[in-house]
């Protein structure tokens, strides 16, 4: 029997955000501070007040004390034009950071640069520099259009948010810089006018690949003078949708060069591992890399919070901690009664909703003005609603915030005095990217990380050093990825018609590609070039974000109105017939998921219970590319095929999770293709690890959950973008086998790195699922929220005792 957990997409379960009712522990005053009134507490004191009383106390398991530091200045390099300089004084700036100055010299130079400093240590303004001292340049040229340059950002707000800064710091250089956003959110009637006159165009990489680059043709002008393309938060383009990125700078870059420009690169990013080596990965362009932060910093107070255990119990009896969301809420409501601005980061859209909903109510109890002060942010707003709360933030109006990450990426939020943060945000750049976002015009901030209910949560909360004492981790994607480069071959074709001279830029594995297009009647080869000759459009063959397939859209039975999409990989799983599917506050129950037209018809209903699919997953071993010995066991990397199938789905209690019943399913088994990296041990191993036959399924299942919960420490991904298997005696091995694959076509690179660090991966799994005080196991530390088998065998002391023979080995080989 095989035990798996297969990636599923975002499956949001109403039982991990529903909330327990508490009474406040910490007693709300009668007469609140008002907000925003007199000096700004320290975050000292924030913390104190909110750590009031002994239950709140002890749930602050670590407080880590950045000390403020000092900046160091610099000169603008001679190049800079005086009126840019002129212009950023009067912005309030006399001189640059160190930084900054360098990051201008190198763009000069015509050197493409990455600038991976801080939080709010001024990396807009590194690359604006010569950007607009460029414009200006070109602005006075005698014929022609003169210079242009291009603005990726990987968010909608962040571009939109860009254009203000800019309009603002370039208003004293008049018509020479006239910056436009052009995304689905411009109106068709401004699209002819920012291709014809704007010189600094805002947008993002889903426009650039299905927008401008197949319509290069009205882009050509501007592509002509193209001279610098900056690339905002590009340590946020990582696994598939980074390879797809990398894919469609390629494709700018080929086109650029058709009309004779070679734009500089400038690129920004949070502090991050080896930034310049990602940011080569991602341009194809040797780029220099710009790392020492001289901005000065205000004092940083950063608080890991771990909820209280709850009397509620989960699946096979585990005990259950109270939820981050519900946390999170408390914390927003009591930060707002002492009018401390704040943003409550939250990784998915209805939890969002729901801590804003949580505090409003809350808030109303204490003083009726104070809930129409906290608001909720998220992707799926339209355009003005999300413009209309960034300023509402920006101005003060709005005193806290629960948002996603829509809001993490550069957004100027200064003014804010904390942060709190409910849930691992995947990866340390995230976190402190998010932890940044208070304290940015230099006041001290302070920023709480809640712990989830899960094991890299509860480890890093109980292991502060994982957080404050490593570096943050490198981004990992793969423009190689022959599911990602070959339809991007073909958008280069429909550009363009390929040569072989195209090749080199496109990678290695560009021309192996070619005779399958060509067998695939996608492209078609003429004289020495091969075109693009279907009707449909070529850019349409991916989804720069999806995982493959048309996405399933989510449809209202009775009205025929579209509620939104989900993911084909994630269909089964979360629309599947009889899901529970949340939209917007609402509640929905899938009447039928019709495959062939790729829609789910739903009806509103409040069942009191929630969904979760149950699946079986084999898994067979294409070919082994790496395999290193560890002792008598087996180490393994290489190319696996993922059968998996939906075969029943539970029905459980909001609240406590008690299965009410299962209902069977007939859906098609699917097959992936990817990486995974996997592992083996030996009948001696396990007789020295005393796991006996009965015990070796469920402890090689909970060394499966476990590590693929802790993966996220180690590779630049969440949990839900990788699957596992763990199997007593596979086919193909003959041993017993835990596999960890990435959950993408042709893989995304997390298994790959998962195999390079995992000696250091596994001691922490290992020491995760050994340090959490439960008995039997729990969501803390072996139980997985998306087990196709209910989180059953499960067996924690069998798992640990596995590992660490597992790992006596590995000492051993090393």
């Amino acid at each position: 029997m095989a035990f798996n957990h297969l990636p599923a997409g975002v499956h949001d379960a109403l039982s991990a955000l529903s909330v327990t009712p508490v009474t406040h522990s910490v007693p709300m005053a009668s007469n609140p501070l008002p907000p925003d009134a007199g000096a700004r507490p320290s975050p000292g004191m924030i913390l104190e007040r909110l750590a009031r009383g002994a239950t709140r106390a002890a749930r602050i398991t670590h407080t880590e004390h950045l000390p403020p530091r000092i900046g160091s200045h610099a000169d603008w390099p001679e190049q800079i034009r005086p009126e840019v300089i002129a212009a950023i004084r009067s912005a309030g700036i006399d001189r640059p950071w160190a930084h900054q100055a360098r990051t201008s010299e190198h763009a000069l130079r015509g050197e493409s640069v990455v600038v991976a400093t801080g939080t709010a240590s001024g990396k807009s303004l590194a690359y604006l520099a010569p950007v607009l001292s460029t414009l200006l340049d070109g602005s006075e040229a005698p014929n022609g259009r003169g210079a242009t340059a291009l603005y990726l950002a990987p968010t909608k707000a962040l571009a939109a948010d860009q254009r203000r800064a800019v309009r603002e710091l370039a208003a004293p250089l008049g018509t020479a810089v006239r910056p436009a956003v052009y995304d689905g959110d411009t109106p068709v009637e401004e699209r002819e006018w920012v291709r014809q006159y704007g010189n600094y165009v805002l947008t993002n990489p889903d426009m650039l690949h299905r927008g401008i680059l197949p319509s290069h043709p009205r882009w050509s002008s501007f592509l002509r003078a193209l001279r610098y393309v900056v690339i905002d938060e590009c340590h946020s383009y990582r696994g598939v949708f980074g390879s797809h990125v990398a894919q469609v700078v390629r494709r700018l870059r080929r086109i650029c060069a058709r009309y004779g420009s070679e734009p500089v690169f400038l690129l920004a990013s949070a502090t991050a591992a080896e930034p310049g080596q990602a940011a080569t990965r991602l341009t194809g362009l040797p780029v220099v890399e710009i790392t020492e932060d001289a901005s000065p910093r205000g004092e940083l107070v950063f608080a890991l919070w771990e909820p209280p255990l709850t009397e509620l119990h989960g699946e096979q009896g585990a005990p259950v901690r109270r939820t981050a969301t519900a946390e999170s809420a408390d914390l927003l409501t009591d930060l707002a009664v002492q009018g401390v601005r704040t943003v409550a980061f939250v990784r998915s859209r209805r939890g969002a909703e729901l801590i804003a909903l949580i505090a409003q109510e809350r808030l109303a109890e204490v003083d009726r003005s104070l809930p129409g002060r906290v608001a909720a942010y998220r992707g799926g707003y339209l355009p003005e609603e999300r413009r209309a709360l960034e300023r509402a933030l920006h101005s003060g109006e709005l005193l806290g915030l629960a948002a996603t990450t829509a809001l993490e990426l550069g957004v100027d939020v200064s003014g804010l005095d904390a942060v709190v943060i409910a849930g691992y945000p995947g990866t340390r750049a995230s976190l402190w990217q998010q932890a940044g976002r208070a304290g940015r015009s230099g006041q001290g901030a302070l920023a709480v990380l809640v712990a989830r209910d899960d094991p890299l949560d509860t480890y890093l909360v109980h292991h502060p050093e994982a957080l404050f004492d490593q570096p943050v981790e490198s981004t990992v994607l793969d423009p190689d990825n022959p599911y990602v480069l070959a339809p991007h071959l073909c958008a280069a074709a429909a550009e363009l018609p390929l040569t072989k001279s195209d090749f080199p830029l496109f990678g290695p594995a560009a021309g192996g590609l070619m005779p399958q297009l060509e067998a695939a009647n996608l492209l078609r080869r003429r004289a020495k070039a091969w075109h693009w000759t279907r009707r449909e459009r070529a850019a349409d063959l991916t989804d720069i974000r999806g995982q493959g397939g048309s996405p399933v859209q989510i449809v209202e039975a009775g009205t025929g109105r579209l509620l939104g999409t989900v993911d084909a990989a994630a269909a089964h799983t979360t629309v599947h017939d009889g899901a529970v599917h949340l939209h917007q506050g609402r509640t929905y129950v899938v009447q039928q998921l019709d495959l062939a037209d790729d829609v789910a018809l739903v009806e509103e209903a409040s069942p009191p219970y929630s969904t979760t699919a149950r699946d079986t997953t084999a898994i067979s071993i294409l070919e082994t590319d790496t395999e290193i010995p560890w002792g008598d066991a087996r180490l393994c990397f290489g190319s696996v095929e993922v059968t998996n199938q939906v075969v029943s789905f539970l029905r459980r209690k909001l609240i406590t999770g008690e299965v009410l019943g299962e209902t069977k399913l007939d859906l098609p088994p699917r097959t992936l293709r990817t990486r995974a990296v996997w592992w083996t041990v030996t009948e001696d191993q396990l007789d020295a690890a005393r796991v006996n036959p009965e015990q070796l399924g469920g402890a090689l299942h909970a060394a499966e959950h476990a590590s693929i919960g802790m993966l996220p420490l180690f590779a630049t991904c969440d949990r839900w973008d990788i699957g596992g298997v763990s199997v007593p005696l596979h086919p193909d091995t003959l041993l017993p086998t835990v596999f960890v694959y990435d959950g993408h076509p042709g893989g995304a690179g997390f298994a790959e790195r998962a195999f390079h660090t995992a000696a250091d991966w596994l001691s922490a799994t290992r020491q995760a699922i050994a340090s959490c005080e439960c008995e039997a196991g729990c969501p803390s530390c072996i139980q997985s929220p998306k087990c196709g088998n209910g989180n059953d065998p499960l067996h924690k002391r069998g798992a640990i005792r596995l590992l660490s023979e597992l790992l006596r080995g590995a000492r051993q080989g090393a």
